[in-house]
């Protein structure tokens, strides 16, 4: 299935979750992410703030930061994105794309060990990615690599294999939980 048909088909699935369907798949990650060893060894974590029927993020931050962990989302400027510290989770607006981004431009997040969170249409077992058509993590991760990356997502948008371009950056761990 090309990129185009999968973006269309996930984000017709998206759309049909009810609130308490991504409230409960959102804790359940959360859950698997905290017990997940890659979680336990971060001292930072470069996260994504959730947009329209995206796994829920806020609460995995917050319990980052409980957890004694440095915590950074991304910003759009232009066609590049930048990871800012953000230690206030409220100081955010809308942004590029209407996803909420920082209010302030810095500082710059600057952890070359930080976990990252990779938002994404669809993945696979091997883990390969489509996202959203952009390529704002792909261009930052050519010029950031080394990082660990884990994505979160509901169970139907895992796939068994999936096509990817040269430029798409796999994560390390997908971890994905089931609608019910």
């Amino acid at each position: 299935m090309d990129k185009k048909a999968l973006r269309r088909e996930i984000g017709a699935l998206k759309k049909q979750l009810t609130a308490e369907q991504i409230e409960t798949a959102s804790a359940a990650l959360a859950r698997q992410l905290f017990a997940h060893p890659i979680y336990q060894a971060a001292q930072s974590i470069y996260g994504y703030l959730s947009y329209n029927q995206e796994v829920r993020t806020m609460a995995i931050l917050e319990q980052a930061q409980k957890d004694g962990k440095r915590v950074a989302v991304p910003k759009v400027y232009g066609d590049q994105m930048e990871f800012l510290w953000l230690d206030d989770l409220t100081a955010v607006a809308p942004g590029a794309y209407d996803i909420p981004e920082p209010v302030a431009d810095e500082p710059i997040a600057d952890d070359d060990t930080a976990l990252i969170l990779m938002p994404g249409l669809a993945f696979d077992r091997e883990g390969r990615r489509c996202g959203y058509g952009g390529g704002f993590y792909d261009k930052w991760l050519s010029h950031h690599p080394g990082h660990p990356l884990v994505a979160l997502c509901y169970g139907f948008q895992m796939r068994d294999q999936l096509e990817t371009d040269p430029h798409d950056v796999p994560v390390d761990v997908v971890l994905w939980e089931a609608i019910v």
